[in-house]
């Protein structure tokens, strides 16, 4: 009789090429078989007869048989029982692999199918995620190509705006380049031409310096000459003073013998007119009254019996002309004290300055004109001439007041800006910090040591002043050297 007593399946997803059997027994002494096919394990007990021994006699399969011992018969029965259990056991297995066979397929078959469909999960799950992803990047990968496609179009904008600007300056370089060749070629004409002109030029210059000689010959004859007229002038102007003393005793001589003759004592009106013409306010009043030759003449102060010595121009531009200043030959130092400049200095036949005082009193009566005459070395002259002068009085450091300028010595002011004091090397009276009159060598209406000065230091030649320190009127012709001689004379405007 057949019993199944136990039977355990242990299953895997992969399924094994191969099978074992094992045999073993439990703790009832019963027989285990274990099947081991791949990662599958099968343990069973096969059914077993009880008193499977044949009772004695029972068979006998021939007398050789019968007429052996009886031990010998046992082993024979239990031989073919064997073999009967063999076969058996055989034929079990077969049946029992064919249908764990069965069986094995149908789990396989069973977990292939529950794995496909737990992998088609999973690969589904991992694709929609994939598919989001990829979304995601395709989102950025479109942004990122619409910026580079927005880039790129800026790009070729600026290219194509730098290709115009390049085109544009390629254009105006060739244009640049054509005038350059156009601008050399009259450079290499003007070149000839200048070459031309240096050379006819030198050949001037050589006929020039020949005719300078002459010249300088000439006026070396003339300056001798010129010498010996001054020398003559100077003693006519003495002899003319000396007869204007004369003729001012000869008019008190008649004063006194008009008295003399009075029998009334009653004043008689000419002798007192005669006598105010002896006294002169300025040459204006002594041309006037016939004194026409120029020389020294006796002046008084207005309001005032002072008097002092000045030169009368009688013959320039109408005559009259007072000479307030003369530069000539630097014989008379003008880098000279306050007083000094008040009072005045010098001789009044060659260089000298009359005397601020004396140009102030008189500038104060009436409207007087100013007139400046200036010559260089090269024997050039010019003149300025101020419609309206005059000075502040000694209170306001001599202050001087110009108006309307004309003349060829220049259209700006070369004496100072009007309403500047006057300054000397012991009264520094200018708008500056660096003591013009010290630095220029002369007394002047200094505003901030300008470059003109007509009393700076006198050079016996034509010399470079720079240094400011000569006498230059700068805006004559720029002239940056020093003048030869310089004048400067005053006139009622109504003469």
């Amino acid at each position: 009789m057949w019993q199944l007593l136990f039977l355990t399946l242990s299953w895997d997803l992969v399924p094994a090429a191969a099978h074992s059997l094992h045999r073993s027994m439990d703790g009832a002494g019963r027989r285990q078989y274990q099947v081991q096919h791949g990662a599958c394990s099968y343990t069973f007990l096969l059914p077993e007869t009880d008193n499977c021994r044949p009772p004695a006699g029972s068979y006998v399969s021939n007398a050789v048989q019968r007429d052996a011992p009886l031990d010998y018969d046992d082993s024979v029965q239990r031989l073919q029982v064997l073999e009967g259990i063999m076969e058996n056991n055989t034929q079990w297995l077969m049946k029992l692999e064919s249908y764990i066979q069965d069986s094995m397929r149908r789990g396989v078959a069973a977990l292939q199918q529950s794995a496909a469909h737990n992998h088609t999960a999973a690969m589904m799950e991992m694709g929609s995620s994939l598919l989001n992803q990829t979304a995601a990047q395709t989102r950025k990968l479109t942004d990122v190509e619409a910026q580079v496609l927005n880039q790129t179009t800026r790009l070729e904008l600026q290219l194509l705006e730098h290709s115009l600007s390049t085109n544009k300056l390629e254009k105006q370089i060739l244009d640049q380049t054509s005038e350059i060749s156009k601008l050399q070629d009259k450079n290499s004409v003007l070149e000839k031409k200048v070459l031309d002109m240096e050379g006819k030029h030198t050949v001037q210059l050589q006929s020039m310096k020949e005719e300078k000689d002459q010249l300088q010959v000439l006026v070396s004859k003339q300056n001798s000459i010129i010498e010996e007229l001054e020398k003559q002038l100077v003693t006519a102007t003495v002899n003319n003073s000396v007869l204007q003393k004369q003729q001012h005793d000869l008019m008190e001589t008649v004063h006194s013998l008009l008295t003399l003759v009075s029998t009334s004592g009653a004043a008689r009106p000419a002798p007192a007119a005669k006598e105010e013409q002896v006294t002169f306010r300025d040459c204006a009043e002594a041309f006037k009254s016939g004194l026409t030759t120029s020389g020294v003449y006796t002046l008084t102060f207005p309001n005032s019996t002072e008097e002092t010595k000045a030169y009368c121009d009688m013959e320039s531009s109408g005559g009259g002309w007072t000479l307030i200043q003369r530069r000539e030959d630097g014989s008379v130092d003008f880098q000279r004290t306050w007083n000094e400049y008040k009072a005045g200095f010098g001789n009044p036949a060659g260089e000298h300055w009359l005397g601020n005082e004396f140009v102030s009193q008189v500038t104060a009566q009436k409207r007087y004109v100013l007139r400046i005459r200036l010559a260089d070395w090269e024997g050039n002259e010019a003149q300025a001439l101020y419609e309206h002068f005059s000075l502040s009085g000694e209170d306001l450091n001599y202050r001087i007041h110009l108006k309307g300028l004309t003349g060829s010595a220049g259209k700006i002011s070369s004496i100072s800006q009007p309403g500047s004091d006057f300054s000397t090397k012991d009264a520094d009276k200018d708008r500056c910090i660096c003591k013009c009159a010290q630095m220029l060598t002369g007394g002047w209406w200094f505003d901030a040591c300008g470059p003109s000065n007509l009393n700076g230091m006198y050079y016996p030649q034509r010399q470079s002043t720079n240094r400011f320190n000569g006498i230059k009127w700068y805006y004559w012709k720029g002239s940056g050297y020093s003048l030869k001689a310089t004048a400067m004379m005053i006139r009622p405007a109504d003469f």
